[in-house]
């Protein structure tokens, strides 16, 4: 009976040195070999996960999450009677404001960052500038990829373009403006795929 029980110890020894030599701990717990679960989920229809309270005109802004763009929910104050033109570079102020600020504690929980950083600013037209331009204190060929695919589909989807999926930008003058194209490859694709651009005629 002792011999029996010394073969079986030495016969679990010999089968525990492989597991650990593999850096696999041995366990008695019946372990579930599917994938990890990821708490990187990119959606805020959890009951738990709430976007920051806001107040003012419903817009959405465009965040980074995983590999892809993804639209949340926020809100700019645009004082009433402003006029049109006044208004669409206020509305476009306060989404670059928005991309800008930290994401939300909720939000950074479901995996969602930005890459727009604080302090860039945005104007009205040039004289010689389209009616629509909007001009940024920083040329949208010195953001990175990220960065202008998440102001380009987030102006171009806003009060401050035309809605017609796209926005002209440009930089401080005399940056010549241009037509930028949020499409699907871009909000799928932000880092990989720069948003479509094309040169726009003097005004």
């Amino acid at each position: 009976m002792k011999r029996d029980r010394v073969r079986l110890l030495l016969a679990l020894t010999l089968l525990a040195a492989p597991l650990a030599g593999c850096g696999i701990r041995a366990t008695e717990v019946p372990t579930d070999f599917g994938p990890a679960p990821s708490r990187v989920h990119c959606s805020l229809a959890d009951p738990e996960v709430t976007t920051r309270p806001t107040r003012g005109v419903p817009v959405q802004v465009f965040l980074l999450c995983g590999s892809s763009l993804v639209a949340v929910d926020r809100a700019v104050r645009v004082p009433d009677g402003t006029a049109d033109t006044a208004r669409r570079v206020l509305v476009a102020q306060g989404l670059l404001d928005e991309l800008a600020d930290s994401p939300s504690v909720a939000e950074k929980e479901a995996g969602y960052t930005t890459d727009v950083r604080g302090g860039m600013t945005v104007g009205g037209p040039a004289p010689e500038d389209p009616d629509d331009t909007l001009r940024l204190s920083t040329s949208p060929g010195d953001l990175t990829s990220y960065a202008l695919a998440q102001l380009v589909c987030t102006f171009s989807d806003s009060a401050a373009a035309e809605g017609d999926g796209s926005v002209v930008l440009g930089g401080p003058a005399p940056d010549r403006p241009r037509r930028y194209e949020c499409t699907d490859e871009v909000r799928s694709r932000p880092g990989s795929a720069e948003p479509p651009s094309s040169e726009v005629p003097d005004d």
